[in-house]
């Protein structure tokens, strides 16, 4: 039988070993993506391949921090494993929120893969309409002199 040989198979092999994801005292990062829709803070997370009950959302004071874990298949599952490529462990992802948001009305979907957070603009940071009055001020003062 010949074999392939790739003389920098191990040192690939180190280095996904190095930069593979996280587990819970050191979690990897995830993608995002984070816009404004209309009077809607609307960000976005890439968590391909998490089952919905591996992913936490919390909210702390400003702080918004995304947590999901990739588990491997049970072993029950799997025969023989071929090839491995998708990460599996820990991800997270902290960001500070502005108080301008109402964190109190979060409402989180998670479809195709990504987890979408539509976080609304607090009432009293929407902008307004300010009306000014011209006329006689309220309180009259005679000026004597």
């Amino acid at each position: 039988m010949l074999m392939r040989t790739d003389p920098f198979r191990e040192f690939d092999r180190l280095a996904q070993q190095l930069m593979a994801p996280g587990t819970w005292s050191r979690p990897a990062s995830m993608p995002m993506d984070a816009y404004r829709e209309g009077d809607t803070y609307v960000v976005a997370f890439d968590l391909p391949g998490m089952a919905p009950d591996a992913i936490d959302v919390d909210v702390e004071d400003t702080v918004l921090t995304v947590k999901a874990e990739r588990r491997p298949a049970a072993k029950d599952d799997v025969v023989r494993m071929d090839l491995s490529e998708r990460p599996l462990g820990v991800f997270s992802r902290s960001i500070v929120l502005a108080d301008s948001l109402d964190t109190e009305h979060i409402h989180a979907a998670y479809d195709a893969g990504v987890l979408t957070l539509r976080i609304p603009i607090a009432e009293r940071a929407k902008s307004r309409k300010i009306t000014v009055s011209a006329g006689v001020s309220s309180s009259p003062r005679r000026i004597t002199g």
